[in-house]
């Protein structure tokens, strides 16, 4: 969490925001595309004009947040900021992607962190019902697989397209060993 707090002081620090000027257009999509863009000047202007509330949230016309997409090209100091700044960790892209899917798949360890301390839902599924750790385990990152299992993920839970678990797919993935040894050390779950 204290990397997070210097990436958020860091970041306001790094462009006065200006008084706001008249905005044109959609203002969420101006602020999503100013965080793909890493446009900080751009961005605080729209938060002077705007605050934080709804705008740190907005969806882009192509249903992605900008936490969803920092958090994609695994960027530490826009994730930070906009953590920091009222992103919801929760808040699914159009896909249903959570952040903490994105997370997981990128092996962004410390925003799966960042994350989980903020409240993200361990499991929550997208539409193809991966989880977390699901995604984790089809990218072999055991570092991430580590991680979520900490939190209490369920190795056991099944996706809506294969019927598999974490453990299936780990038990499947002769590539993914050391990920399969850190699911089978946790019990199985009674099934459903």
């Amino acid at each position: 969490m204290r990397k997070l707090r210097f990436w958020a002081v860091a970041l306001s620090a790094f462009a006065l925001a200006a008084p706001a000027a008249a905005q044109s257009g959609n203002e969420g999509e101006e602020f999503v595309e100013a965080v793909r863009k890493s446009d900080g000047n751009k961005v605080n202007e729209l938060l002077a004009g705007n605050g934080k509330g709804g705008l740190v949230n907005a969806r882009s016309f192509d249903g992605e947040t900008a936490l969803t997409i920092a958090l994609a090209r695994h960027d530490d100091d826009w994730t930070g900021f906009l953590l920091s700044n009222g992103a919801d960790p929760n808040l699914a892209a159009k896909s249903g992607d959570t952040p903490l899917i994105i997370a997981a798949r990128v092996g962004f360890f410390d925003a799966v962190g960042w994350l989980l301390g903020l409240g993200a839902k361990v499991d929550a599924a997208n539409r193809s019902g991966e989880t977390a750790l699901i995604v984790a385990v089809q990218a072999r990152q055991p570092q991430v697989v580590r991680q979520l299992l900490n939190a209490g993920s369920d190795p056991d839970r099944t996706d809506n397209v294969a019927g598999f678990s974490a453990r299936d797919y780990a038990k499947r993935d002769p590539r993914a060993r050391d990920v399969l040894k850190l699911i089978e050390a946790k019990k199985a779950t009674p099934t459903r």
